[in-house]
């Protein structure tokens, strides 16, 4: 299964050692999905990661992103002409679309049904239930 995971989930995962987003990292670990990126969302991780009010200590912070380097698949994402309420997350949509993968984010309000160009977005919750149910 092709995944694209949000910056809200990596940090919630990093920051929460027993909540869904947890769960899902550790069944990345596991094996059981693939972690698409481009270095729009690589920059994006690492940014957010290393922000100061996260309080992670930026070792930890590069550790994360040399994890997720090790383990993702980059793509070449192409652009999509959607519009969304911030900008900024439209790499997660193209990266999602270019690879045909579901995007998992806590804030799916910020892609609109209209603006998905056909990406399945689902909230960690939802995705946790989905893998539950794949054989």
């Amino acid at each position: 299964m092709k995944v694209v995971l949000d910056t809200n989930v990596i940090v919630s995962g990093v920051l929460t050692a027993h909540g869904v987003c947890a769960q899902i990292l550790d069944m990345l670990t596991e094996g059981v999905f693939g972690i698409y990126v481009d270095d729009r969302v690589l920059a994006e991780y690492d940014s957010v990661l290393r922000r100061p009010r996260l309080h992670l200590i930026s070792n930890d912070a590069a550790e994360v992103m040399e994890w997720i380097r090790s383990i993702a698949e980059h793509v070449g994402a192409v652009p999509l002409p959607a519009e969304l309420p911030d900008p900024e997350d439209l790499p997660f949509l193209e990266v999602a679309a270019s690879a045909g993968a579901i995007l998992v984010t806590g804030n799916a309000r910020h892609y609109p049904k209209r603006s998905r160009g056909g990406v399945m977005v689902l909230s960690p919750r939802e995705f946790l239930e989905l893998l539950r149910r794949s054989p």
